[in-house]
């Protein structure tokens, strides 16, 4: 079959990427993309190296030698630097030595004071103290007791007596006490005990008469008529019953 003669006077031919398949249309656009993406990334680096001052690495030798960069050793290296070299985290961090101490010269052995030479540790303080004031007693006779007979009319009190001393301690040891004032706070109160001094009547009395009269088979007033056996003298007062016949005259007071 003849292919159709070329026409004349049609439309321009489309190009080649119109002309095309799909899948070369997309294999196209990518590589494009990848060969930008490329260039975009040697370039920002070749800018950043040069704004931040590091030199290029020598792209010459081995794949291994290509990432190691070339360091200029210095002309006399110290063991410091071989070591900041070397190490250079560790001689960021490690501070300093610190510079030794200044020796100060010791003083002599006749300067440092000695424990049994120390000055004494002195102190006056002032004490007081309360003692008891002993009261005193007073005897008084009263004839309402009978005889030995003691009773206590007014009872005793103690009194009070403040001391004031004062006190000298040394290192805390008392070593010397002064008293320095005695004052009388409450003053004691005397102790009054009564004694009797009336004398017991006699069992012997016979208890009808006062004062005695002895009990006897009669009794009869001494300077009278009567014949006894057993006399007294008068006034007798009959507190009973008249049982010696005394009271002649029945006034309650025989003898008389």
């Amino acid at each position: 079959m003849q292919p159709h003669p070329p026409s004349f006077g049609t439309g321009p031919r489309p190009s080649w990427f119109r002309r095309a398949s799909p899948g070369r249309r997309v294999a196209v656009i990518l590589g494009s993309v990848a060969l930008s993406f490329l260039l975009l990334c040697c370039t920002g680096g070749a800018i950043i190296g040069a704004l931040t001052g590091e030199p290029e690495p020598t792209r010459t030798g081995t794949a291994a030698e290509a990432q190691q960069p070339i360091v200029a050793a210095p002309a006399e290296p110290t063991e410091a630097a071989d070591e900041q070299v070397a190490s250079p985290v560790a001689a960021s961090t490690t501070p300093p030595p610190l510079p030794p101490p200044s020796a100060s010269p010791l003083p002599p052995a006749s300067a440092s004071p000695s424990p049994s030479k120390a000055a004494a540790l002195v102190q006056v303080t002032t004490v007081t103290e309360k003692t008891a004031i002993r009261y005193g007693e007073r005897t008084v006779k009263d004839s309402s007791l009978a005889e030995g007979k003691r009773v206590v009319r007014t009872k005793g009190v103690n009194g009070v007596r403040t001391l004031t001393y004062e006190v000298t301690t040394t290192d805390g040891v008392r070593t010397a006490k002064k008293l320095v004032k005695s004052t009388v706070t409450k003053q004691p109160v005397t102790q009054v005990v009564a004694v009797g001094t009336k004398k017991a009547q006699s069992s012997k009395c016979d208890p009808n008469y006062t004062p005695c009269v002895p009990v006897a088979s009669d009794v009869d007033c001494a300077g009278g008529s009567g014949n006894g056996p057993a006399y007294v003298s008068g006034p007798i007062r009959v507190i009973g019953d008249d049982i010696y016949d005394l009271d002649r005259d029945g006034d309650r007071t025989a003898c008389d």
